[in-house]
């Protein structure tokens, strides 16, 4: 008997609605159960993950897709205090943005984020590089335990 498929939860951090429907379509492709939540600034991004109203029952997502240049809070902060807090920083964070900065690359990197990668500009290159992360993260890498404690141990 076959097993059921695993939902994969992804929280795509963007004020882009361009790049939030390119992000969709990229997952539309996959194989994969994909609930994209998106929060459009870095303060609401916050408060779904720490499950602040009006997110108190949104689910964790298996992985982070950061934007960096975002309204409210920058995704440099956002990034700063994920990986600062024990029951958030096993959750993988891509930086998914316009910049190709090195000195954003490095802070980025410093700060903890798993992975950074330039969008790209065609909507085909977008919507493949989208794909490979569903594919790689997903498929390929071991991913921690869904639900952590608040210490970043055991079980809830």
């Amino acid at each position: 008997m076959a097993t059921k498929p695993r939902n994969i939860d992804i929280l795509l951090v963007d004020d882009d609605p361009g790049d939030v429907e390119l992000t969709k379509e990229g997952l539309q492709a996959a194989k994969m159960l994909v609930t994209l939540h998106v929060a459009e600034d870095g303060e609401k991004a916050l408060k779904f993950l720490r499950k602040e109203a009006p997110y108190t029952e949104a689910a964790q997502p298996d992985i982070v897709l950061l934007d960096l240049n975002m309204p409210k809070k920058s995704g440099l902060d956002v990034l700063r205090e994920i990986k600062a807090d024990p029951a958030l920083r096993c959750i993988p964070v891509v930086i998914l943005t316009t910049s190709e900065a090195e000195t954003d690359i490095v802070k980025c990197y410093d700060l903890g984020a798993n992975c950074y990668i330039a969008k790209p500009i065609s909507f085909a290159a977008f919507t493949k590089v989208v794909a490979m992360i569903e594919e790689f993260w997903f498929t390929i890498v071991k991913m921690p335990p869904k639900k952590m404690g608040r210490d970043g141990h055991g079980f809830l």
